[in-house]
C-alpha cells in the first residue's frame, strides 16, 4: 500500500517573495516523491523551484500585503483549477496567519488541521508568544513593549546593551522597507529611532534581553501535532552554522537528541491544543542552562527535511497522512543526520556525512533545481553587491598609502555570498 493517498493533491502557499526559499523545494520533493500531485502558489521569479520534476504547476500568488480575504480568493481560483479537495500547506508566517483566519471559508476546498483559527496568529506574534510563555512557565527572554521613544531608550538601561529589537508581526513589514524583522540594538539612540518607525513597520516594537550565542546554544524543534495535539514526526536539531553568524537561517544543522527541548516542545503544543506543523527556535542561556523559546513559527521550517526518519516520514508527509485519515508509520529517528544549505556553506556540503545528509538544493533524482540555483544565486549576489556599491558614499582617493589593511577572514559562507 502506498504511504500517502495520491488521490489528494497538495497546494503549497508562500506570500513572502524569497526566490531562494529551499523549504518550498523540500516540500515539493517530499510530497512529489510519494506520488502526490504538488501545486505551488508563490512567486517563481528567479527561483530554482520551478525546475523540479516533482512540481505539477506554479500559480501566481496574491501580492505581498494582501488581506486574508484576498489570499482566500486567490486560493479559491487555484482550487477551481485543481477541481478536487487538496491538502493546503502554508510555507511562511503570512500564509499561516491568513489561512488560520479564513479556515472555515477555505475548508470546503482545502483540508486543514482543526483547532482555533486565531492560534497561529497568536503564537507567530512575538508579543503574543511572550505572554504564552509567561502563562505556561516556558523560559523566554525578558521582553518589554515600549509606549514611547523615551521608554524605548529607558529599556536599554533595564535590559542592558546590546539588546534585541523585534517587530511584533514581522510579516506586516512592507516589502520595500529597509526595516529588518530582528535587529541587535547597541545604543539608546538606536532604540529610540527604531520606535519612531513603528507606524512604518505596522506592528509594535519589542525590546528583548540578549542571550549571547555560543557553542551548542542554538537549537530548533520541528514537529507535527496531530488532531489530538500529540507531536508526531520531526525532532530536535542543533544549529551548527547560521547566516548571518550568531542569528539568521540555519545553514548547517544536525538531528541531535535533546530530551529537554523535546519536552518543552511537547508541553507547549499540548497545553495550547495546537494542531499542525510547527517550527520552534530555542537558545540555551549560558548562565542558567535553560532553553529559552525565541520563536514559534506555525508552518514548516526551511530545514524540515532534516527530520526524515527511517520510514521517510517528515512533518509535511505527516500532515498529508493525518488529514487524509491514513496511519502515520512508527519509525526510528535518524539521529546524527545533517542538513546543509550549500549556497551558504559549500565546504560543509563536501565533507563526509557518515550518518546521512540532506542538501537544500541538490538531489540526484531531481538535479534541475540544484543546477539552476548556482546560476541564479550568483546573479542575485552580483546584483546585491552592485546595489551596495551604488549606495555606499564615495570617498576621496588617498594621495599616499601608508599601511595596507589586512583583508578580513572569510568563512565558506561569506565566500559563497560573494560568489
Amino acid at each position: 500500500m502506498q504511504l500517502l493517498d495520491t488521490r489528494v493533491p497538495a497546494v503549497l502557499l508562500r506570500i513572502d517573495r524569497n526566490p531562494f526559499h529551499h523549504g518550498t523545494l523540500g516540500a515539493v520533493r517530499s510530497l512529489g516523491r510519494a506520488g502526490v500531485e504538488v501545486h505551488v502558489v508563490a512567486d517563481s521569479t528567479g527561483s530554482p523551484v520551478p525546475r523540479s520534476r516533482f512540481l505539477r504547476e506554479m500559480h501566481l500568488p496574491p501580492p505581498p500585503g494582501s488581506s486574508p480575504r484576498e489570499i482566500a480568493a486567490a486560493l479559491h481560483q487555484v482550487a477551481t483549477r485543481i477541481a478536487r479537495p487538496a491538502v493546503l500547506v502554508p510555507m511562511d508566517d503570512a500564509s499561516a496567519v491568513a489561512v488560520g483566519r479564513m479556515r472555515e471559508e477555505l475548508a470546503p476546498s482545502y483540508l486543514l488541521p482543526a483547532g482555533p483559527g486565531a492560534l497561529p496568529e497568536h503564537v507567530a506574534d512575538k508579543a503574543g508568544l511572550a505572554s504564552v510563555c509567561a502563562s505556561l512557565d516556558i523560559p523566554h527572554p525578558v521582553t518589554l513593549v515600549p509606549d514611547s521613544p523615551g521608554q524605548a531608550a529607558d529599556a536599554t538601561l533595564r535590559l542592558g546593551l546590546p539588546l534585541v529589537a523585534k517587530w511584533s508581526r514581522p510579516w506586516l513589514l512592507p516589502a520595500d522597507s529597509t526595516l529588518h524583522s530582528t535587529v541587535l540594538v547597541k545604543s539608546a539612540q538606536q532604540a529610540r529611532e527604531l520606535y519612531l518607525r513603528t507606524e512604518e513597520a505596522g506592528s509594535p516594537l519589542l525590546l528583548q534581553a540578549y542571550l549571547p550565542p555560543g557553542p551548542n546554544r542554538d537549537w530548533f524543534f520541528h514537529g507535527y501535532a496531530d488532531r489530538s495535539s500529540v507531536v508526531r514526526a520531526g525532532g530536535p536539531g542543533r544549529k551548527q552554522r547560521a547566516w548571518p553568524r550568531g542569528a539568521g537561517l540555519t545553514t548547517v544543522g544536525c538531528w541531535t537528541a535533546n530530551p529537554q527541548v523535546q519536552a518543552l516542545a511537547e508541553r507547549l503544543t499540548g497545553k495550547l491544543g495546537y494542531r499542525g506543523i510547527f517550527d520552534l527556535d530555542f537558545r540555551r542561556c549560558g548562565t542558567t542552562g535553560l532553553y529559552h523559546l525565541l520563536d514559534f513559527n506555525p508552518r514548516p521550517g526551511a530545514q524540515f527535511r532534516l527530520f526524515s526518519d527511517s520510514a521517510g516520514l517528515d512533518v509535511v508527509r505527516a500532515l498529508h497522512l493525518d488529514l487524509t485519515h491514513r496511519p502515520l508509520p512508527e519509525a526510528a529517528p535518524l539521529v546524527g543526520r545533517s542538513f546543509v544549505v550549500e549556497n551558504y556553506a559549500p565546504l560543509a556540503a563536501l565533507r563526509p556525512a557518515p550518518r546521512g545528509r540532506e542538501l537544500a538544493w541538490h538531489a540526484p533524482d531531481d538535479p534541475g533545481p540544484g543546477r539552476a540555483m548556482w546560476t541564479l544565486w550568483c546573479r542575485h549576489v552580483s546584483r546585491r553587491l552592485r546595489e551596495r556599491l551604488r549606495a555606499a558614499p564615495s570617498a576621496p582617493a588617498p594621495t599616499r598609502v601608508v599601511h595596507q589593511a589586512a583583508a578580513p577572514h572569510l568563512t565558506d559562507d561569506e565566500k559563497a555570498s560573494s560568489c
